[in-house]
């Protein structure tokens, strides 16, 4: 699709279609639903960030978070690499002597009434940061210097960002931690509610496998181990994947599947038999 602003051709993103689910934990998900709410007229929806270790499933509530509102998604990948120009417009050499302007997922989302989901948020530089400013409060618009157009957030445009809770990312400039507001923490889930996300992910697999997998997650959990029921999803597919020959995954082949998705100490949270 292509929409023109002050005489610029912008060719937009196309939204994202993900299989995924949110099970469980209900109450971080009406407290993101909240923040995107308009309670009045001279009201703006506010800008959360998701904060947990890397696996808990933020993007995926993120995600069907959008999808409760019938809302398009956009999801944009943030680096250490991640420049102002790749968040808002890219231009692209298109023939002889011509540019190719492309709007980001974000600018798309803006302009389309969509919801952006600016993933990994913490791994991005302030210079970047700095270019989502008045995005993020009360004027609601970014200014492209490549494309020299300034966009205006659609009324129905929402924003989220993920952030990991781990030493590998920056800290945010306190005018940008300012302006992504509220915080909220998403924590690993109950024994039931990560049995039922195994399930929910992995519905061919025998319960008998799920169950000791979430057996040894909350093991896991319990010594303020980083494991998460990714890892647990990782575990249990590839222990039916090396059983598939043995006619099913027996426990030392579960156990195995640990200790080449997590490494051997993982094997200290090993359930019992």
């Amino acid at each position: 699709m292509i929409v023109e602003i002050e005489g610029i051709s912008l060719h937009l993103a196309h939204p994202d279609e993900l299989p995924v689910n949110w099970v469980g934990q209900e109450d971080v998900m009406r407290q993101l639903l909240a923040a995107w709410l308009v309670v009045d007229p001279q009201d703006v929806p506010m800008n959360p960030r998701l904060l947990g270790k890397p696996g808990v499933g933020k993007t995926t509530l993120a995600y069907a978070a959008a999808k409760r509102l019938g809302r398009e998604v956009y999801i944009l990948q943030a680096t250490v690499d991640t420049r102002p120009e790749d968040l808002l417009i890219t231009p692209v050499i298109e023939g002889e002597a011509r540019l190719r302007y492309v709007a980001s997922p974000l600018v798309t989302a803006m302009l389309r009434g969509g919801i952006a989901i600016l993933d990994e948020g913490n791994r991005m530089s302030e210079k970047s940061w700095a270019s989502l400013a008045p995005l993020l409060d009360n004027r609601r618009y970014v200014e492209s210097i490549v494309a020299g157009v300034k966009i205006k957030a659609h009324p129905l445009f929402r924003m989220v960002a993920t952030m990991n809770d781990d030493a590998s990312t920056f800290d945010l400039p306190e005018y940008i931690h300012s302006r992504l507001q509220p915080q909220i923490l998403i924590d690993f889930p109950e024994r039931h509610e990560e049995m039922a996300i195994l399930q929910e992910n992995l519905p061919f697999a025998d319960d008998r496998i799920l169950n000791y997998v979430t057996d040894f997650l909350q093991q896991a959990h319990a010594a303020d181990e980083r494991y998460t029921v990714r890892d647990g999803i990782n575990i249990a597919r590839f222990a039916l994947k090396l059983g598939s020959e043995t006619g099913g995954a027996s426990e030392s082949t579960i156990r195995k599947s640990i200790e080449q998705t997590l490494g051997d100490e993982a094997l200290r949270y090993v359930p019992r038999s």
